[in-house]
């Protein structure tokens, strides 16, 4: 029944998402530490907390369906003008796959509870700066050392979900989500082009991905999801939206946290400078796993991601990312937080500090504190791809997550051949995604198969006869 944590923890995070949802949970807290471990108790905690609906004073709305997304979205460009050559195309496509693996392989060893969550009275940040000044890596030009006097000094240490991404051993990006969801992207995409919608994410996941390499709200939608399908008759249902507020639900209280936003690139690159079609595949990935927020963060990332294949402007990227979520959102209000906070910064410490004062007090995998982060970080960085992508990793929480998204739109904006070799050489055009045919496989041949994606994509937009589920 637990999935991804044992029931008491699942309920005691739906009470916290209950909360943040604008629900008033009185006695639950007394109720919830009451009931103890025992499932007949916590059970009947989760039905109460379930049955409440936001208080009348709430101030967002926010709806999950996507015509109610967009009649509350404010203005902005639904396609680009986007002119560049076969081969400008080709650069900013493996651009953009290489800035995902590059920000990536540097949070990767960072994404560690010392850095997720601060550590001794310490910050997250701060203690990534303990890290790297400990190995004499600092300030931020190159991966994440193996090892520091920080170790020893604060108790320090790295992911034990690392194992080739620190600057000694890095040779190529190795497995991790952010990299096997875009893969996963690029695979819907191929096979059915822009006819799905979330029953087939469903599909995809149990297809190709074990129970193992799900995560949070991944992992109760995959449960939940087996729970909706079956081996033998596997066509999608009539009351499939019914079925699939059961598979986004259900003891599910991660359904506004960051795993939907990490899986936008693989899509977003299929719709590169038609950020609504971007938002819109975006938003049925989402809908699988997600509601409100959860929704939203991805819808934002991929119209971003989309938008940077145009060349733009970094804060005309991010514009054009909330122009497709909700300003009536929490969403929005966090990220026009996190543009101001980079507005007014003047160095990377200060930026890092204020953000994690604002957003900390989200859990360190939410969408809304990282997506904050990933705001700022285009805002302070501007057209500097090794500035975006450490002050992105250096703010702490998600740091895989963050720099793997801001890498990708920098990669797309300014194509391959304006990234640092620095960053870029040691990841030897290869990556490994833990999927049949992608481990390993070159980043320059996925590159390719999304140019040709896209090249397909336009053309049936081109043409209007798209067939698009809605």
């Amino acid at each position: 029944m637990a999935g991804w944590e044992r029931l008491q923890e699942t309920v005691r995070l739906e009470l916290l998402q209950r909360e943040e949802e604008g629900c008033r949970t009185g006695s639950l807290a007394e109720k919830l530490a009451a009931a103890g471990s025992e499932e007949g108790k916590l059970m009947e905690v989760y039905r109460e907390l379930m049955a409440l609906t936001e208080a009348e004073d709430f101030p967002y709305e926010e709806p999950s369906d996507l015509a109610a997304i967009r009649r509350l979205r404010p203005d902005g460009p639904r396609k680009l003008a986007v002119e560049w050559t076969p081969k400008q195309w080709r650069d900013r496509f493996y651009g953009a796959w290489l800035g995902r693996s590059v920000g990536c392989a540097l949070g990767k060893p960072l994404e560690y509870w010392d850095y997720l969550y601060g550590k001794d009275g310490r910050p997250g940040w701060e203690n990534i700066e303990l890290w790297f000044r400990g190995a004499d890596a600092w300030p931020i030009t190159g991966y994440t050392p193996e090892h520091s006097r920080a170790e020893a000094e604060y108790g320090l240490g790295l992911s034990g979900w690392s194992f080739t991404s620190t600057r000694e051993k890095i040779s190529y990006m190795e497995s991790d989500d952010d990299i096997r969801y875009t893969v996963l992207g690029l695979m819907l995409l191929e096979q059915k082009g822009l006819d799905w919608d979330s029953w087939d994410i469903g599909k995809l996941w149990h297809g190709h991905l074990t129970y193992s390499q799900v995560c949070t709200a991944e992992t109760q939608a995959y449960m939940n999801f087996a729970r909706e399908t079956s081996h033998l008759h596997g066509e999608k249902p009539e009351d499939w939206p019914l079925r699939q507020e059961r598979v986004r639900m259900h003891l599910n209280p991660y359904r506004e946290w960051i795993g939907a936003a990490i899986r936008a690139d693989g899509l977003a690159y299929g719709a590169a400078g038609y950020p609504e079609l971007a938002a819109e595949l975006g938003w049925r990935d989402a809908s699988f796993s997600h509601v409100k927020n959860g929704i939203y963060g991805e819808m934002f990332y991929a119209a971003m991601i989309s938008a940077a294949f145009a060349g733009l402007d970094n804060e005309r990227i991010v514009e054009i990312g909330l122009s497709e979520i909700p300003q009536t959102s929490r969403l929005a209000r966090d990220v026009l937080q996190g543009i101001a906070i980079a507005q007014k910064a003047g160095s990377e410490r200060e930026l890092v500090s204020r953000l994690w004062d604002r957003f900390s007090h989200y859990d360190p995998v939410h969408t809304n504190n990282n997506a904050a982060i990933v705001a700022a970080s285009l805002v302070y960085g501007g057209d500097d791809f090794e500035k975006v992508v450490v002050a992105s990793v250096s703010a702490g929480m998600d740091t895989d997550c963050n720099g793997a998204t801001v890498g990708s739109i920098m990669g797309a904006k300014l194509g391959a051949a304006q990234l640092p070799a620095g960053w870029t050489a040691p990841l030897n055009d290869t990556l490994y995604a833990d999927l049949p045919g992608y481990h390993p496989i070159a980043i320059s041949e996925v590159a390719e198969r999304s140019y040709q994606v896209f090249l397909k994509i336009r053309a049936e937009l081109e043409n209007g006869n798209s067939s698009q589920r809605k």
